[in-house]
């Protein structure tokens, strides 16, 4: 089973925001499995109550390295972009090219660029 990191979004100002991002995030994980994937989203477990706030520089920084340093052993990143690219995906994109890892585009529909 090809392991893949997952970008979705998931910063936002708004808890209706945050409440679509999860719920899309969600999406893109069942989309990775659908495809025979095993995927990984660290934005969706790391921000779970009782383990880092995002709201909190350091620990969203904290975050953003422990999901990097999964990354070393994906096979690909795949970047859901129906809602845009955000800032933090933006670094998991770059993490992905330094590292020589695939880097795939896709919208939730099914479809790939």
């Amino acid at each position: 089973m090809r392991r893949v990191i997952v970008e979705s979004p998931y910063k936002a100002r708004w808890f209706w925001q945050r409440w679509r991002n999860r719920q899309y995030a969600r999406m893109c994980l069942r989309d990775c499995i659908d495809r025979g994937e095993a995927p990984f989203a660290s934005h969706l477990l790391y921000t779970q109550y009782g383990v880092l706030r995002d709201s909190d520089p350091v620990e969203r920084e904290r975050g953003i390295a422990a999901g990097l340093a999964w990354g070393e052993i994906a096979d690909a990143t795949v970047v859901y972009e129906d809602h845009g690219i955000t800032s933090g995906m933006w670094r998991g994109i770059e993490a992905a090219k330094n590292a020589g890892r695939p880097v795939e585009r896709r919208l939730i529909n099914g479809t790939q660029r």
